[in-house]
């Protein structure tokens, strides 16, 4: 509060003002760059969360449309080798019915027709581990590679479906000729088989022998070509893992026991078991959930830190797969971050723009409203030092314009009530002056006449032609020059017109000077003098203005205490007056006195009357001329007299 005190008014207001144009315009700014910040969120959450879900769904239709492709692909090869089956027990048939022929024929016996029937459809070989085989109605095998003479009436299959019985069933039931088919799932552990595959079976109905001839091989032994498989699935897997989410997100597809199937970089590791940096199991939440959201820390290796990332999943029921498209909240903000720079940015620009041309409005504008104040101000400080004179500038009509008329007012009474005191005051001198002439005429004017009788007495006594005669002649002329000092204090109060005449001024000042060497004032002065010959006469009283020179060199002197010197110059102003001019190197005149060198009494020498500038101003405009003087303190005094030039001089 010290220091605001103490402040312009300008900087005052542009204090106060400043505060009020900046702090809404940041509020502004902060509050419309937090909605942006926060909707630019909202809209890129919503939007990364949309994308997420849209390549989710793509690689749905993805795995969705090779796995249609490859159904359609196996159907086909079921036809065919549906077809091929038929055909096999067809040919099996055949083999069948012409060992029966021969043996009704008489060409072979029973035992052997059936014997040669057997060796015939075990030689025939289908598919991988494909066969032929034989069984009656009943389940007892007739022909068969391994379990020959077995019952299997009663066998079921993984399903837990007596397929025999439908097969023994059918096959009595079916048209003559007509080829039946069925399909189950059947694991081999002959074959080393694990898990049940889909095994495919061709029957006809040998009715002489009762026999259910049967052509069976497994589907994927049959119909599958891996290769083409393989290939297939390896182009989708690249493609879906060349699919990029944000930076360095991607997308990975994980089956209900955990195992990756498709994985960037850790294709085939089951991560059911996998925690995330809060000890969560996220893989085994998004196996048990099939689909949603999951959102959880993840560090990836090389990194300093976790991220969050957030993952949107599915399940893709043909294969039992969980889809799962994850990205890290940092990159998806990434954009909405960058929004948020920018934006900080542009409000620190705006509220610095807006601040530098508020300044300098409000310093304009304070400048303007405080530019008549200080001018106002300037002006009472000169009053204050005397300039009574002084005037404001009115340049408008509100109350600043107001106030300065009313200063100009108040200064204009100062000003007649100064000269009402000082004519007063003069005429008080003036009344004390006349008393005191009338005392000093009497008591001094006694003992010059004394002075000047002798003197006279002297110079009757005296030859021309001694020097000490002008030294008497000098005594007197000097005695009634102080006669008539004397007088002009008289004068001075009863303001005297001078007795003109024509004179040579440069006469009467080298004539002053020749006297003026002898002064006590001017020991260590050296006088020059610079006079413009041809100068004209001047209409003067020679008397008053040897008293007013005589009073100017004194002055000069009694400056110059240490010695200096005086240069007295006359030249021509113009064709109307001559100049007189006295510079000295003396201590010069503070410009405090200088308004008041002229004032009667006043002195800033001890043993001063202070009437010597004040009679001389007098004598100088009694003679229609003007004195002025130019005065720096330390560096000396310029005084110049202008007389005017009588007619007779201009002859």
């Amino acid at each position: 509060m010290y220091i605001l005190k103490n402040l312009k008014l300008r900087w005052k207001l542009l204090i106060m003002v400043l505060p009020l144009v900046l702090i809404p315009i940041l509020l502004v700014g902060v509050l419309v760059g937090y909605i942006s910040m926060t909707q630019a969120h909202l809209g890129i959450s919503r939007t990364s969360r949309d994308d997420l879900e849209h390549m989710s769904s793509f690689t749905l239709d993805l795995l969705n449309a090779h796995y249609l492709q490859y159904q359609v692909y196996k159907e086909d090869k079921v036809q065919s080798v549906r077809g091929n089956l038929g055909s096999l027990v067809n040919l099996a048939y055949n083999l069948v019915e012409a060992q029966h022929l021969q043996n009704a024929n008489g060409q072979i016996d029973s035992l052997a027709a059936r014997k040669n029937a057997n060796r015939g459809l075990k030689n025939v070989s289908v598919g991988e581990t494909g066969y032929i085989y034989a069984m009656t109605s009943t389940g007892n095998l007739a022909v068969h590679i391994a379990n020959q003479g077995d019952n299997i009436y009663d066998s079921r299959d993984e399903k837990g479906r007596y397929f025999i019985r439908e097969i023994s069933k059918n096959a009595l039931a079916a048209a003559p000729g007509e080829v039946m088919y069925t399909v189950y799932p059947w694991s081999n552990a002959i074959l080393g088989d694990e898990d049940a595959r889909q095994k495919i079976v061709a029957y006809r109905y040998f009715a002489p022998w009762d026999w259910i001839i049967a052509v069976g091989s497994y589907l994927d032994e049959t119909y599958e070509d891996l290769a083409f498989e393989n290939r297939a699935f390896q182009e989708l897997k690249n493609q879906i893992k060349a699919k990029k989410v944000g930076r360095t997100g991607y997308i990975y597809v994980v089956d209900s026991s955990g195992y990756l199937k498709i994985h960037p970089f850790q294709e085939g590791e089951n991560l059911l078991q996998e925690q995330d940096e809060e000890g969560r199991y996220f893989i085994r939440e998004m196996c048990e959930k099939k689909k949603g959201w999951i959102r959880y820390p993840w560090q990836n290796i090389g990194e300093n830190a976790p991220r969050m990332k957030i993952v949107r999943y599915d399940y893709f029921e043909p294969w039992k797969w969980v889809v799962a498209v994850g990205s890290y909240e940092d990159e998806f903000y990434g954009p909405a971050n960058a929004i948020k720079h920018r934006i900080v940015i542009s409000v620190s620009v705006l509220v610095l723009v807006v601040g530098v041309f508020a300044s300098l409005f409000v310093f304009w504008l304070s400048k303007a409203y405080t530019d008549p104040l200080c001018r106002m101000i300037e002006a009472m400080h000169k009053v204050k030092q005397g300039k009574l004179d002084e005037k404001a500038d009115i340049v408008s009509r509100d109350e600043f314009g107001e106030l300065a008329s009313t200063f100009n007012d108040m200064t204009a009474i100062l000003q007649r009530n100064k000269e009402l005191e000082s004519g007063l005051a003069k005429q008080e001198k003036m009344a004390s002056l006349g008393v005191l002439s009338s005392e000093v005429a009497h008591e001094i004017n006694n003992p010059l006449g004394v002075i000047l009788g002798y003197a006279g007495y002297l110079e009757g006594k005296i030859d021309e032609s001694d020097p000490k005669h002008t030294c008497v002649k000098e005594i007197k002329q000097e005695c009634r020059r102080c006669m008539k000092i004397v007088k002009g204090l008289l004068g001075y109060a009863k303001a005297r017109q001078p007795s003109l005449s024509f004179i040579d001024i440069n006469g009467l000042l080298s004539q002053i000077v020749d006297m003026a060497l002898g002064y006590q004032e001017l020991q260590g002065v050296s006088i020059t003098k610079d006079f413009l010959e041809n100068l004209p006469q001047v209409m003067a009283d020679e008397d008053q203005i040897r008293q007013v020179v005589n009073n100017l060199i004194v002055n000069a002197g009694a400056a110059m205490p240490q010695g200096g010197h005086l240069r007295i110059t006359t030249s021509m102003v113009d064709d109307t007056a001559i100049a007189v001019v006295f510079e000295d190197t003396g201590t010069g005149i503070s410009s405090d006195h200088m308004e008041k060198i002229y004032n009667p009494f006043f002195s800033t020498k001890a043993d001063g009357t202070g009437l010597g500038l004040s009679i001389s101003r007098e004598i100088i405009e009694a003679h229609h001329g003007r004195i002025k003087i130019i005065s720096e303190q330390g560096k000396g005094t310029i005084v110049t007299i202008f007389l005017p030039v009588g007619d007779k001089g201009r002859e």
